[in-house]
């Protein structure tokens, strides 16, 4: 004689109709959710500490909120700056609003940016071309300057050396003084 079944909840003999679920039978009327207790009737339903919560239960109760929309996430979930987000909802606070999941990015004030969005927001200008400095600077008569920008006001070359003039608050070369 075999040993009877048991339901997976109520732990009693199962004589009549058996569900299948979870690796364990169940009363039919027994396979309700772990939250809210009404019957698991959907196709898809989740699983804790083996037992079936309904969708909406598991949304609410155990997925992660998304930093942006506040809503559960069902789907993919991209952590960063010690938060969560929807894949969708993790862009560049920049003006281009691109999608961040899978580039490396700059945080500012609790934000992330794009390379290119943080260097034209909050790199230091050229004065001489008004670009993003992003590699080495040369810090001269109160700006920065990308190293080929830092040119004689004359004679348009590569002030070079430790002295130079100042005309009109632009660097003149010594061959031009």
């Amino acid at each position: 004689m075999s040993e009877p079944t048991v339901c997976g909840k109520c732990k009693g003999e199962i004589k009549g109709k058996t569900l299948t679920a979870l690796g364990k039978s169940w009363h039919p009327e027994h396979f309700v959710c772990l939250v809210c207790e009404k019957p698991i009737t959907a196709v898809t339903f989740n699983e804790r500490d083996g037992n079936p919560v309904c969708s909406d239960c598991f949304a609410k109760k155990y997925s992660e909120q998304c930093h942006k929309c506040h809503k559960a996430i069902v789907g993919k979930v991209v952590k960063a700056m010690g938060k969560t987000w929807h894949e969708d909802h993790f862009v560049c606070a920049g003006p281009c609003k691109k999608p961040m999941a899978a580039v490396p990015f700059f945080e500012r004030d609790g934000k992330p940016f794009c390379k290119a969005d943080f260097e034209k927001l909050f790199a230091a200008k050229c004065k001489g071309c008004e670009e993003p400095i992003t590699e080495k600077t040369i810090i001269a008569l109160n700006s920065n300057w990308h190293q080929d920008c830092f040119v004689c006001n004359r004679c348009k070359k590569p002030v070079e050396g430790d002295t130079f003039a100042v005309e009109n608050n632009m660097p003149v070369c010594n061959s031009c003084i």
